[in-house]
C-alpha cells in the first residue's frame, strides 16, 4: 500500500526538496500537491504535513495523559521533531530527551520543517545524536515516559533490534520510572497488513510487561491503519470521554487537532479481524526471528554491492 502512495506522489505534480544518503538511511523530502511536504526515508513514507498530527498526537499523547505526572521522556528516534513538539505541550514536561542515530536527517528536518523550528529551541529538549540502544544502555537516569518513534523494522536498516524481547526486557525497561509507559510506534495495523509486524511486536511486548494496549488510526497519508501500543508494569487506567477531555484541557498547552475523549476510544476499539489475530499471534520478536516490513534499509542495500 504505501509503494502504491509513493509511486503516485512520484508521478503527480511535485518538487523535489531534497535528496541524499546518509550513513543510515536514504533520505528524501518532497513538496507534494495534496500531502504538502513528505519526509520518505528509504523509501517509507514517514510523515506528511497535511496529516503528521494524526501519527503523532496519537504516539505521544495517550501515554502521557494516562501517567499521573509525566515529567521526563525519552524519545527513541524521532528525528524530525514532530514527536519532541508534542510531548513539550504538556504543562508538567520538565525533560524531553530526544535520541536519533542520524544527524542528517536531524539537521535537515531543523532546517525545513518550520512547524518543529519552536520544539528543537525549546530550553526543556536535549537533542543526542546516538543509537537509542546505546544511550540508554549508558544513561542510569530513569523516565516517566519512553516513546519509541522510529522507523518501521526492515531488512538492514538502522531500527529493527529497537523491537525485540531483549532490548525491552533488559535495556529499555530498567529505564522506565515506577509506574512507567512505554509506547511505541508497532507498523500497519490493517486488517491486510497487522500480521507483518504489529501483532509480534504486541505480543512481544506481552512477554516483558504486565500490561499492554495495542490501538490504532487511519492515517491517510500512509493508506492504511497505523499501529502502537501502550506498555507498562503498572495498571493504564480507563477514562470516560468526558475526564479524557477535562484531562487534556488542564494538561495539554493548546488544541490537540485530532484527538480528544471520543477519538481515543476509538483508536482503542479496534476491529474484530485485528483483535482475534492479536490474541492468537504467539511469534516472540528477536534479532533472530525479526519480521521486516517490505522493503531494504541503506545498510543492507551496501552490503549487497
Amino acid at each position: 500500500m504505501l509503494f502504491k502512495f509513493h509511486y503516485v506522489i512520484l508521478t503527480s505534480r511535485c518538487r523535489i526538496l531534497h535528496t541524499g544518503v546518509s550513513d543510515y538511511q536514504d533520505i528524501t523530502l518532497l513538496e507534494s500537491g495534496p500531502f504538502g511536504k513528505v519526509l520518505i526515508l528509504d523509501g517509507k513514507l514517514q510523515s506528511a504535513d497535511a496529516d503528521e498530527f494524526v501519527y503523532h498526537e496519537a504516539l505521544v499523547h495517550p501515554a502521557l495523559l494516562y501517567h499521573s505526572n509525566p515529567k521526563s521522556i525519552f524519545i527513541m528516534g524521532g528525528g524530525e521533531g514532530s514527536t519532541a513538539r508534542e510531548a513539550l505541550k504538556h504543562r508538567s514536561v520538565k525533560k524531553v530527551v530526544m535520541c536519533d542515530i542520524d544527524k542528517e536527517v536531524v539537521d535537515f528536518c531543523k532546517a525545513y520543517l518550520i512547524s518543529n523550528r519552536e520544539a528543537f529551541k525549546s530550553n526543556r529538549l536535549q537533542l543526542l545524536i546516538n543509537d537509542a540502544r546505546a544511550e540508554l544502555e549508558e544513561r542510569e537516569d530513569k523516565f516517566d515516559v519512553i516513546i519509541g518513534d522510529l522507523a518501521d523494522p526492515v531488512e538492514g536498516g538502522p531500527c529493527y533490534q529497537l523491537y525485540t524481547q531483549s532490548f525491552y526486557e533488559n535495556i529499555l525497561k530498567p529505564r522506565l520510572a515506577l509506574g512507567g509507559i512505554l509506547v511505541t510506534q508497532a507498523g500497519p495495523a490493517g486488517i491486510l497488513s497487522h500480521e507483518e509486524v504489529y501483532s509480534s511486536i504486541y505480543n512481544t511486548l506481552r512477554q516483558v510487561f504486565k500490561y499492554v494496549i495495542p490501538y490504532a488510526a487511519h492515517v491517510p497519508s500512509y493508506s492504511d491503519s497505523w499501529g502502537w501500543v501502550m506498555a507498562s508494569d503498572e495498571p493504564l487506567p480507563k477514562f470516560s470521554i468526558e475526564e479524557t477531555d477535562i484531562r487534556i484541557s488542564q494538561r495539554v498547552i493548546g488544541d490537540l487537532c485530532f484527538l480528544d475523549g471520543e477519538t481515543l476510544g476509538a483508536t482503542l476499539a479496534l476491529n474484530k479481524v485485528v483483535r482475534r489475530s492479536l490474541a492468537k499471534e504467539t511469534h516472540i520478536y528477536t534479532e533472530e526471528t525479526a519480521r521486516f516490513v517490505h522493503g531494504h534499509g541503506t545498510a543492507q542495500k551496501l552490503i549487497s554491492k
